[in-house]
């Protein structure tokens, strides 16, 4: 069960080191209500994690600092989310093709407007995939909810995957909107769509694994969880019948630096046959690399 080392790894999560993590995080603020998470928190779900990656300078390169530290630990490529106001994402998917895979996030609150950008994130910048964090929105929009469902459409359409938070968020905000058993409806209305878990679907993961037996393009991410706190649950079923349903996802640099990722995930227990899936065939086939 000894983890490849020259694999070419696939991190379905990465971001930019910023030089306030608060502004990261500014499209939460009018959902907080504690003191902690208003004021305190360097980001909002800072009271789950120790060691948080620090800051950077203004003067620093941060997409250099991000593919210093994928060079250093063997990962080839990785999913960044994507925004045109963000300089750094658009430089980097524009001069890094072949280090990074683009994503946007979407919030269905938009309703059309968020369906024209969808369409012109993949013609202009190429995006791979989607992503939305339902408790994140303003209002919060549950992952069944009829706003969702013209996004799943859209995803359909232009071939895309969807990867969604579920479970318990990390933020102090309500978690209703993230209970896994809302995707069992997804997928059963959408069976075209490729919908794949992210960070823990905690405290329900027994019922994710049951659900992504039952559903064929249900998958799963072990995004914003150190190796070390994956649950039993995905480890026991990407051993046995979803080695094609769990992919790689880290947290760096949000709440994870890559030497504590990678001074972890040796020791997670997968089987030989399962790390190459894991950590990079399951995301090509995903989000339809070559």
């Amino acid at each position: 069960m000894a983890m490849p080392t020259d694999l070419g790894i696939i991190d379905t999560m990465v971001g930019f080191p910023k030089r306030d993590k608060r502004e990261i995080y500014r499209f939460l603020d009018a959902q907080l209500r504690d003191h902690q998470s208003q004021s305190e928190f360097a980001f909002p779900a800072q009271y789950m994690f120790k060691d948080v990656p620090a800051d950077v300078e203004d003067n620093v390169d941060v997409v250099a600092v991000v593919l210093d530290n994928l060079d250093r630990f063997g990962v080839e490529r990785a999913m960044i989310g994507v925004r045109e106001e963000r300089e750094e994402s658009v430089r980097a998917m524009r001069d890094h093709p072949d280090r990074f895979i683009g994503s946007f996030a979407v919030d269905p609150n938009g309703g059309m407007d968020t369906l024209r950008a969808m369409e012109r994130m993949v013609e202009v910048h190429g995006v791979s995939a989607f992503t939305a964090f339902p408790a994140g929105c303003n209002p919060q929009v549950p992952i069944d909810d009829k706003r969702f469902y013209p996004v799943y459409a859209k995803c359909i359409e232009l071939g895309k995957p969807i990867f969604v938070t579920v479970g318990v968020p990390g933020p102090r905000v309500p978690m209703a909107c993230q209970k896994v058993e809302l995707v069992d409806e997804v997928c059963w209305f959408f069976p075209e769509l490729t919908f794949v878990m992210r960070h823990g679907a905690e405290p329900w993961v027994d019922l994710a694994v049951k659900l992504m037996l039952k559903w064929p393009n249900l998958h799963y991410s072990t995004s914003a969880f150190a190796p070390k706190h994956y649950p039993q649950a995905i480890i026991d079923y990407a051993n046995t019948r979803g080695a094609d349903k769990v992919l790689y996802g880290g947290y760096f640099p949000a709440g994870l630096t890559y030497d504590r990722i990678f001074a972890e995930l040796p020791d997670v227990p997968l089987r030989d046959e399962v790390w190459p899936r894991f950590l990079r065939e399951n995301a090509q086939r995903v989000l339809g690399l070559t």
